[in-house]
């Protein structure tokens, strides 16, 4: 099992994920070693995406600027917990060819993060279906790590 004192924060812009920020900055503040590690994966451009002249360099940027914003707000957040800033570290990127959940959880096992944690959304049964839900795949995987699923 992994260092359940290095917690993964799949996040996004939601309310539950802030709420996710402060549970995990409230459980780590008195750990004397800890490191949080703020995770935000976006999908691939939609199919039609190039076709209606879409370029993935101006996809990606924008979507990295967007979520570099709500990963800082995290992070600011965290800090004003008493959380030192050298351990938080931030992480953006696209799902490439698997889903974002797989990402999460691929980040997951090379980061050797113990502990998970993710808001839940809840998702319509017709959403979970196309892109999945990470809380429930998170549940399903969790073999070697901990995961936490704010509401």
């Amino acid at each position: 099992m992994d260092d359940w004192q290095r917690f993964l924060i799949a996040m996004d812009k939601s309310e539950t994920s802030r709420r996710a920020v402060r549970y995990v900055g409230n459980m780590a503040r008195g750990l004397a070693t800890k490191h949080i590690h703020l995770l935000h994966v976006y999908p691939e451009p939609p199919p039609d995406f190039y076709i209606k002249g879409g370029q993935l360099d101006r996809y990606q940027m924008l979507k990295d600027e967007r979520a570099g914003l709500f990963l800082q707000d995290a992070s600011i957040i965290l800090e004003g917990m008493g959380i030192n800033g050298r351990d938080i570290s931030q992480q953006i990127c696209m799902a490439e060819g698997k889903t974002i959940s797989q990402t999460v959880l691929d980040i997951r096992k090379e980061g050797g993060f113990g502990t998970v944690v993710t808001g839940k959304r809840g998702v319509s049964k017709a959403e979970e279906f196309l892109f999945g839900s990470i809380s429930n795949a998170l549940a399903r995987h969790a073999r070697d790590f901990t995961a936490w699923i704010v509401g």
